[in-house]
């Protein structure tokens, strides 16, 4: 009897490769990209992880270091320690980002909402999802926030990336 198989006979590592895209695929909510060539970004993993170690650090107007952040200071900060150069502002990151469609959205791309106020554009780093890391406002720590939340979702004005 005569076996026939549904893949032809691929390397072990292609057949990794090949599992890991689709559980990755699958695995993504609506909205999150998955192509072979971003799955295996480390520097989106490496973004959201320092990100992720700044959790619990006070916010300080003005601050992108461990002492203290604000928002467009952490992205910044979090970037930076991958080598990819940002723009200190929230402005700057604004204009410097390149514009991303919400519904390809990927860990490390960075989240604009309007909050009004004296502070009319925040910043956060999408961690995936639909979770992303922020130093929110005077009096609470960096932590994270989430596109569920009514009061950001209806805020969201742009997603853009560095990477």
């Amino acid at each position: 009897m005569r076996r026939y198989s549904l893949l032809p006979s691929l390397s072990v590592a292609a057949l990794v490769a090949l599992l890991a895209l689709l559980l990755g695929a699958c695995a993504s909510p609506p909205g999150d990209r998955a192509t072979p060539t971003t799955i295996f970004d480390d520097r989106r993993a490496a973004v959201v992880d320092v990100a992720t170690r700044q959790i619990g650090t006070p916010y300080r107007y003005g601050g992108n270091r461990p002492g203290g952040f604000d928002c467009s200071g952490l992205v910044q900060f979090a970037h930076g320690r991958v080598g990819i150069e940002v723009p200190r502002t929230t402005a700057g990151q604004w204009h410097s980002a390149a514009p991303l469609d919400r519904d390809h959205l990927l860990p490390g791309d960075v989240l604009f909402f309007e909050i009004g106020g004296t502070k009319s554009r925040h910043v956060g780093i999408y961690e995936g999802r639909g979770r992303f890391i922020h130093a929110p406002s005077s009096g609470k720590p960096v932590g994270r926030g989430s596109l569920d939340n009514p009061y950001w979702r209806s805020r969201w004005v742009a997603s853009r990336t560095f990477i």
